[in-house]
C-alpha cells in the first residue's frame, strides 16, 4: 500500500537523519553565538517554519522566548507569489531592545523575508538575524544577510518537514522534491 504523498514524491532530497543532524549543529552554533544573551526571541514565520522551530529550539541552550508571525504573498492556489507581501498575524511580543532571530523554512526570492526584516528593524531590536532551513540562493532577487543556513538547495519545488504541497504533507520527516508531472 502506498502512502498518500508518494505519488507526488520525485525523490527524497534531505532525509530525516541528515535534517536532524543539521538542526543539532545549528542549535549548537546559535547557543555559542548568543551565549551571553538573556533576551533572545525566536520569531517563527508561519506556517512552514513551525516544525523547524520546534526541533531547533530543543537544541538552543540559552534562555529564549518564541513568537509567531504570519505573512502571505501567494495568490489563489498558493503556488505562485503575487509579489505583494502582507502580515496576516503580527507578533504578540515586544522586540524593541531584544535580540531577535527569525526562523524560516525556506528563502527563495527573498522578497517576503526582506519585508519582514524591514518591519522588524523598524521596531528597533538590539540585533536582528536570520536562520533558514533551506536556502535557494540561485533564485534570490533581493539580497540580505542570512546568518544561519541549514542547507543550500537547487531550484526545486520541495515539500515536507513543514513545507506544504497544497497545504498538505507538512508532517513528513524529510524534505522531498515534488514530481511536477504527478502534480498536474
Amino acid at each position: 500500500m502506498s502512502l498518500p504523498y508518494e505519488k507526488f514524491l520525485q525523490e527524497v532530497l534531505i532525509d530525516e537523519k541528515t535534517l536532524q543532524a543539521r538542526v543539532v549543529e545549528l542549535g549548537a552554533q546559535i547557543s555559542v553565538d548568543y551565549a551571553d544573551c538573556n533576551d533572545l526571541l525566536l520569531i517563527c514565520i508561519l506556517k512552514g517554519g513551525v516544525m523547524f522551530l520546534t526541533d531547533l529550539m530543543r537544541h538552543i541552550t540559552v534562555p529564549h522566548a518564541i513568537d509567531f508571525l504570519a505573512t502571505s504573498s501567494y495568490g489563489i492556489g498558493g503556488r505562485a507569489s503575487t509579489g505583494n507581501v502582507r502580515i496576516d498575524m503580527d507578533l504578540k511580543a515586544e522586540v524593541t531592545g531584544r535580540h531577535v532571530l527569525i526562523v524560516e523554512d525556506i528563502i527563495d526570492s527573498g522578497h517576503t523575508l526582506r519585508f519582514v526584516m524591514d518591519v522588524l528593524q523598524a521596531r528597533k531590536p538590539s540585533s536582528l538575524k536570520l536562520c533558514t532551513l533551506l536556502d535557494k540562493s540561485s533564485r534570490r532577487t533581493v539580497q540580505m544577510p542570512v546568518d544561519y543556513v541549514g542547507f543550500e538547495i537547487e531550484d526545486k519545488f520541495v515539500f515536507g518537514y513543514g513545507l506544504d504541497l497544497d497545504e498538505k504533507f507538512r508532517n513528513l520527516p524529510f524534505i522531498g522534491v515534488v514530481n511536477l508531472e504527478a502534480l498536474g
